[in-house]
């Protein structure tokens, strides 16, 4: 039996919601998840989740694809997360490089 994974549904730019793209990057998971694919050409769902359990991991993944911020793909049985910083950037210009500059809350 052969299962097939279908595509995730990702925004167009013109459909980002500055509220939505706000609210993702409110909670430290996911803004720590953004922060690491900003550093990336893209890393697994395995890569980024620092050993927290699978459903709240792709339900952060979830909340930052609802937003625009990144894009998934199904790579074999991996999910590869690049950020969408140039889709970002087209739609909000600076604000990816504002949040970004600030320096993690430890």
């Amino acid at each position: 039996m052969i299962l097939l994974m279908r595509p995730y549904k990702h925004p167009t730019p013109d459909e980002f919601v500055l509220e939505r793209v706000l609210y993702a990057l409110s909670d430290s998971i996911r803004l720590e998840i953004v922060r690491h694919l900003a550093q990336v050409d893209g890393a697994t769902c395995g890569e980024l989740d620092g050993g927290r359990p699978k459903s709240t991991v792709s339900h952060h993944f979830k909340v930052l694809r609802d937003a625009g911020l990144v894009h998934t793909e199904t790579a074999g049985t991996a999910h590869m997360n690049t950020l969408r910083r140039a889709d970002i950037d087209g739609r909000f210009p600076g604000l990816l490089a504002v949040v970004l500059a600030q320096p993690p809350l430890n």
